[in-house]
């Protein structure tokens, strides 16, 4: 398993100076677990937010505050809403040597043949599986392979994916990963503006629709 650093510092600045620290290129953060009472610590911005941006959510990270080395997974990254800046994040402090219950991401790998058949797109369905294992066995992320879907209507459920080894499935086996949908096509009826001009030498009146206004009112309605 690698090793993924973070050196950290005790931080005593708590409350809106935290400001502070933040413009100093730092980034407050707290470490908490069963085992660790809630350390508060402070991490250099440029190297939190390149290893965060770099690894996955079950990535263990090894955070080294004052030499001693806190095993930890992250559990909430806050972020400025307009620039993005890492604001916060809180660690879970965690024991090598116990199971641990967490969440991993999908990823959909492969080509599914459908799509080159049919008119077809791949539609996702369950994006993180909850898991339980020993740390060290945690996956980074679990890859399905779509090359199974080859018609429309085909589909995948987590009772499909293949087993991890030290790795138990806590979520339902019933639960969709991904299905093969046909694209649904709007076709217009499209009034030749001959058979209008036609009408109005006839004397009919021709039919006048407001779309937008009939859409608008449709919309609203299925929302």
């Amino acid at each position: 398993m690698e090793k993924v650093l973070l050196k950290a510092e005790l931080r005593t600045i708590i409350g809106k100076k935290v400001k502070n620290l933040r413009l100093a290129g730092k980034v407050p953060a707290v470490i908490y677990g069963s085992e660790v009472k809630s350390l508060p610590i402070t991490l250099n911005k440029k190297d939190t937010t390149n290893t965060l941006n770099k690894y996955s959510g079950s990535t263990i990270l090894t955070i080294e505050v004052d030499g001693k080395e806190h095993a930890a997974l992250v559990r909430e990254i806050q972020q400025d809403y307009i620039k993005g800046d890492l604001l916060h994040v809180d660690f879970l402090a965690i024991s090598l040597k116990e199971k641990l219950r967490t969440s991993v991401s999908i990823t959909l790998v492969g080509v599914a043949p459908v799509l080159e058949e049919y008119s077809a797109l791949i539609v996702s369905g369950l994006d993180q599986i909850e898991v339980e294992c020993l740390p060290q066995d945690l996956p980074e992320v679990i890859e399905v392979d779509v090359s199974s879907l080859e018609e429309l209507g085909a589909a995948i459920y987590l009772k499909d994916i293949p087993t991890i080894e030290k790795v138990e499935f806590l979520s339902d086996p019933e639960e969709l990963i991904a299905v093969a949908s046909a694209i649904k096509e709007e076709v217009e009826e499209v009034v030749e503006e001959e058979e209008i001009l036609e009408d109005v030498e006839e004397g009919a009146e021709p039919e006048v629709i407001e779309r937008g206004k009939d859409d608008e009112g449709d919309a609203s309605e299925e929302a």
